[in-house]
């Protein structure tokens, strides 16, 4: 099973930044990622509809339960993760880490006693999964989440560095600003995308916990004889990823794979990606 490659899934293009990230921290593994780009958001769905999309695409990702075509299944979408880690867990043959369990944790070693904000799309701060958790890692940390659901779109426009993207992030971080915060959760795989934007508004005094460097760390500690090679806060959109690593991945997509590759490009920092088959359910 160690020779298999490490499944990654996202509710689109967003999980491309988790992605990013692992390629650069794991350059021995392969991976094979599906994005979900038929059905995304996930954030504005229920959680029946969430766990659902989440089981089709772990048993096509995984496969056979007694021959798994996977070592490993990274669920790289927050609301999916809060929605369906825990469940997956118990049902499939393979070790799954979700983003949300990641943050969380890098989250609370970092603020155990401070204040630990956390950022992220409607359906996954209404869940309260991040709240939960840290309270179980960190009870002495004060929690504080703030929903930013324009977020999404705006990074999937290509608006990353957009004077409407830094007005929409200032409604939505003034009042986190304010507060100083120990520690900011990037509490969906899109916010990298902006993370200078959201930075220059909370200060530099805030140490942000993304979830490309949360995964990567955890990923790491499963996968024997890997070496971590990034730091929170070190993926940015003008990082780019080796261009050796885009052929260890195979890409699988629901919905318009035209504009996939041209998306994956912001994501990646890298040349169109090859290949990239069409699935749907």
């Amino acid at each position: 099973m160690k020779n298999l490659p490490i499944g990654v899934f996202d509710s689109g293009i967003g999980g491309l930044t988790v992605l990013r990230g692992l390629l650069r921290a794991l350059p021995g593994e392969r991976f094979v990622y599906f994005g979900d780009t038929a059905r995304v958001p996930y954030g504005t769905k229920s959680s029946e509809t969430v766990l659902r999309y989440s089981r089709e695409i772990a048993a096509f990702l995984v496969g056979s339960v007694k021959k798994p075509k996977i070592k490993m299944l990274v669920i790289a979408c927050n609301t999916a993760s809060a929605v369906a880690a825990k469940i997956l867990a118990k049902e499939l043959p393979v070790p799954v880490i979700g983003v949300v369990e990641a943050g969380a944790q890098q989250a609370a070693k970092m603020a155990p006693a401070g204040t630990i904000a956390v950022i992220a799309t409607k359906a996954t701060i209404k869940s309260s999964v991040y709240v939960k958790y840290l309270k179980q890692l960190a009870p002495k940390a004060r929690v504080i989440a703030q929903a930013c659901p324009l977020f999404v779109p705006l990074v999937e426009e290509g608006w990353s560095d957009h004077p409407v993207t830094r007005q929409v992030a200032r409604i939505y971080l003034n009042f986190l600003a304010k507060r100083k915060p120990d520690v900011l959760i990037l509490g969906c795989t899109h916010y990298p995308m902006i993370q200078d934007t959201i930075e220059k508004i909370v200060g530099r005094q805030t140490v942000i916990v993304d979830s490309p460097s949360a995964v990567a760390d955890c990923v790491k500690k499963m996968v024997p004889g890997t070496i971590i090679k990034m730091v929170p806060g070190t993926i940015s959109l003008g990082a780019q990823t080796p261009s050796s690593a885009i052929p260890r991945v195979k890409f699988f997509i629901s919905d318009d794979p035209a504009r996939f590759k041209q998306t994956a490009t912001l994501f990646l920092g890298q040349p169109p990606v090859g290949a990239v088959k069409l699935t749907r359910f």
